[in-house]
């Protein structure tokens, strides 16, 4: 076994934070030899239980569970910052040529170590991400987050028209890939697999069909796509679609709404939509740098708060501007305050930070497992410098309270305060 010793923030069921300013983690070997979380508490309370137990002190520190990030691309690292009108001719001038480029294994494979080089820089510890088309872009971030012993899920994805030469897929071929690459990769050591159509528009309802008969006959396998994020987009389904209720009631249609379904953005909706996702069990990936890049919309927090359906945070890499989640926080407070089409809230700092761990964790069915450091999470942990910049360390210095703390982080941090990162209690950074 291994214990810290430093100040400890964590989660309770109902999503408030519990904090321990001098608190101690103990991680060791569950019976199937997982290293999770065997105790947390006050270090007085604690110590004299682990006295054979070498101790690691850590002054001036705060250990938090690992940031999980809900909706990621995982080919798009190169896309970032490119200028665009909207989502459409983004994806049309940066997006689809970008991925184009995986049908190059090498390429994929020198990506997948870049792209988890800054996850894990940032602090991410679990993702959801998209690969491409491509069956070797999954293998390339599977085998590598294999290799670094990572909670990874992740899907090749699924579009047999509307998309050009390069990145489009063949419909029968591309189920059959899909089912070899759940099979190969679900499930093993701490990987799983998400059926991923890439948005309505860009599968026939052959794809989708059949994409709903692989939902259905692996149930625990996890299924993602976009819905409702841009109004073109809207516009566009409902040319597809005249019938349909709404865009999200497509994906009902094809029986890709239950649980460990995550949709990102979420933002046109009615509470028709948001009491459909309650009811089936689906969660909303916020992505509100991307959301503001694209001029896409503002995420109603409010609604989905009143209704009631789950949701956490995401970074949206390339279409959001940042792979950090102190920056995804900081921009999902300014979209929960935008009162102009939407009511606007004000969320409290631990509930951003909840929204970008235990919150998603509940998201993706892995409550108790990740995104906590209660006892029997897996022990994905970062060490974070709250001293870490010149103004980080006066204004944190100042804090009164717990919430003034964590704003403060959520402010004015970014990579340089995620001083270590703890992939299932080995040091990774």
């Amino acid at each position: 076994m291994r214990a810290w010793r430093a100040a400890i923030l964590r989660f309770a069921d109902d999503g408030s934070a519990l904090y321990e300013p001098d608190g101690l983690l103990v991680a060791g070997p569950d019976a199937q030899g997982r290293q999770v979380i065997r105790a947390v508490g006050a270090y007085a309370t604690l110590a004299p239980d682990y006295a054979g137990v070498t101790i690691e002190h850590l002054p001036g520190r705060i250990i938090a569970p690992g940031f999980i990030d809900l909706h990621i691309h995982f080919p798009q690292v190169d896309v970032i910052g490119s200028p665009a009108a909207g989502l459409l001719p983004w994806l049309d001038n940066y997006t689809f040529p970008h991925e184009s480029r995986f049908a190059d294994e090498a390429h994929g494979r020198e990506l997948a170590t870049f792209f988890l080089d800054e996850l894990q820089r940032h602090g991410v510890t679990t993702a959801l991400a998209f690969a491409t088309s491509h069956p070797s872009s999954v293998n390339a971030l599977m085998s590598e987050s294999q290799r670094r012993g990572l909670r990874m899920i992740a899907g090749k994805v699924l579009q047999d028209q509307h998309s050009p030469d390069g990145v489009r897929d063949a419909t029968g071929q591309s189920l059959v890939d899909t089912e070899a690459l759940i099979r190969r990769w679900h499930g093993v050591d701490r990987l799983g697999y998400a059926i991923t159509p890439r948005f309505v528009p860009t599968s026939s309802q052959a794809q989708l069909r059949g994409a709903g008969e692989l939902a259905r006959q692996y149930g625990d396998v996890w299924i993602q796509s976009h819905v409702a994020e841009n109004l073109d987009e809207v516009k566009w389904v409902r040319q597809l679609f005249p019938d349909a209720r709404s865009y999200l009631a497509v994906y009902e249609q094809f029986g890709l709404l239950r649980d460990r379904a995550i949709y990102a953005h979420c933002i046109h909706f009615d509470d028709h939509d948001r009491e459909l996702m309650r009811a089936t069990g689906a969660a909303a990936a916020v992505s509100p740098t991307s959301n503001l890049f694209l001029g896409s919309g503002f995420f109603d927090y409010e609604g989905a708060q009143r209704i009631g359906f789950k949701h956490g945070l995401a970074s949206d890499v390339g279409g959001g501007t940042s792979f950090s989640p102190f920056h995804t926080m900081l921009a999902a407070y300014y979209v929960g305050r935008e009162g102009q089409t939407k009511p606007g809230i004000t969320l409290s700092p631990a509930n951003l930070w909840w929204q970008h761990t235990a919150g998603a964790a509940q998201a993706l069915g892995l409550e108790g497992v990740v995104g906590n450091l209660q006892p029997g999470c897996e022990a994905d942990f970062i060490v974070i410098n709250p001293s870490a910049t010149p103004l980080l360390a006066r204004k944190t210095q100042q804090a009164a309270s717990l919430d003034e703390l964590l704003f403060s982080l959520i402010v004015l941090g970014d990579d340089r305060a995620i001083e270590r990162v703890h992939i299932a209690g080995a040091g990774a950074t």
